[in-house]
């Protein structure tokens, strides 16, 4: 397990968002009081007052802000949060701004997620069921009032209706997920991240879940509830701004929409309970670490320095690169804020250095993958310790790829067949450059 005090935040949530600006504010305030710490919102061309609700939480460094312009872009934004920021954040959640995480104790999410995900080292994900709520029977919006507030009524705990020929599945077995960062290999669904080999997800049990869903569905420590449809005028105005530029010439758009909410619109279970949550947890609000570099840079001498030392076994290394990933990430966030301060670089190489002796350690295969994908990061320092870790990497990648032709996997074959190529041609570069 990485000490907690090497990463910005404990918990970070990603989500793209495209004219929400009336339920932001709400969203925002409630995973705060949660034990959310931090939010990377990417904005996809929002033309409301969104910036403006933005403002003060990004004054307050709680949400970082992108622009990402263009069609189809919740996949490409999970995927560029992964790799951005999967070294600043312990965890990271993802989700719409209709769906609210629920913990079904006085616990914060962070809690509920360390109690789960901790319980084996394998274990990079928890996949948390929907519980999808309806209208409450109201037509139009009333947004004096929240989402929280309005809408209490939903569906049957395990409703779920799997898909036909001609529909798909709908219901509350599909899953969110919280993960740890570090080990996700890409996201293609936005219920459900794919983890380097031997990682996997499990669900609040603790049983591993292999997909979009989970079932039976699991309700009693932590749910996301999901306000699918809130009001009818909601609705449709939602479904209204997700078809712009799309050509519907061949359907009739409202018969569509009013399919999709009449399926949805399921109001059978009174159920108010994040009310009560969100009150306790705005009694006993803790804000989040503010950013200290003296105790940062105190965590990195702690791990760092007893890892210099040249009377350390191989085996002080086994399991702990994901740590040493960590620190090098640290560091560098730390050289570049502080450039005068040269601990920030001095930590950096031992960092490197300490990545590069897990080499004569016993490594998994998932944490020889993540240094795999962290090398475009690596191969760009300027310190003599990279070139040792390309070398090695080199070797690994020439390994697997040998492994992954005997067994077929022809899609991993070739993206071990790219890092070769990449770290070949950075090799030739520090050769042309030394010869210079």
């Amino acid at each position: 397990m990485v000490d907690k005090n090497l990463f910005l935040h404990d918990l970070s949530v990603v989500a793209i968002v495209k004219d929400e600006a009336p339920y932001l504010k709400e969203w925002l305030d409630y995973h705060l009081a949660a034990g959310v710490d931090h939010f990377f919102i990417y904005d996809n061309g929002s033309t409301d007052n969104t910036r403006e609700v933005l403002k003060p939480y990004i004054e307050a460094k709680h949400v970082d802000a992108f622009h990402v312009p263009g069609e189809v872009m919740q996949m490409p934004a999970y995927n560029d949060a992964v790799r951005k920021f999967k070294f600043t954040t312990r965890y990271m959640a993802f989700l719409d701004v209709d769906e609210f995480i629920f913990p079904k104790t006085p616990q914060s999410i962070v809690e509920v997620a360390d109690e789960i995900i901790g319980k084996d080292e394998r274990i990079a994900g928890l996949a948390i069921n929907w519980q999808i709520f309806g209208s409450n029977g109201q037509e139009k919006a009333d947004l004096s009032k929240g989402v929280l507030e309005r809408f209490t009524r939903r569906a049957p705990s395990d409703w779920f209706e799997p898909p036909t020929k001609t529909t798909l599945p709908v219901g509350n077995i599909h899953v969110k997920t919280i993960a740890n960062p570090r080990f996700i290999r890409y996201i293609v669904n936005p219920h459900y991240a794919y983890y380097f080999d031997g990682m996997f997800a499990v669900n609040s049990n603790g049983e591993r879940v292999r997909h979009w869903g989970n079932e039976p569905v699991l309700i009693d420590k932590i749910v996301v509830n999901h306000y699918l449809t809130k009001s009818k005028e909601e609705f449709l105005g939602k479904m209204e701004r997700g078809r712009k530029g799309v050509d519907s010439k061949d359907f009739d758009p409202l018969t569509v929409d009013m399919a999709i909410f009449n399926k949805n619109d399921r109001n059978d279970v009174e159920d108010d309970g994040i009310l009560a949550y969100r009150q306790l947890r705005d009694e006993n609000y803790v804000p989040a670490k503010d950013f200290d570099r003296e105790r940062y840079f105190k965590t990195l001498e702690g791990i760092l320095l007893p890892a210099s030392r040249s009377d350390v076994p191989p085996e002080y290394f086994e399991g702990k690169l994901e740590t040493f990933l960590t620190c090098r990430a640290l560091a560098s966030i730390l050289r570049r804020a502080f450039p005068h301060d040269n601990r920030g670089a001095f930590m950096e190489e031992a960092a490197l250095r300490a990545i590069n002796r897990t080499q004569f350690a016993r490594t998994s295969l998932a944490e020889i993958l993540m240094t795999i994908n962290s090398l475009p990061a690596i191969l760009a320092m300027p310190y003599p310790v990279v070139d040792e870790i390309r070398k090695n990497c080199m070797s690994f990648v020439r390994q697997l790829m040998g492994d992954l032709r005997m067994s077929l996997r022809w899609e991993a074959f070739v993206e071990m067949g790219n890092y070769f190529d990449l770290l070949a041609a950075f090799g030739a570069k520090t050769a042309a450059a030394t010869k210079a």
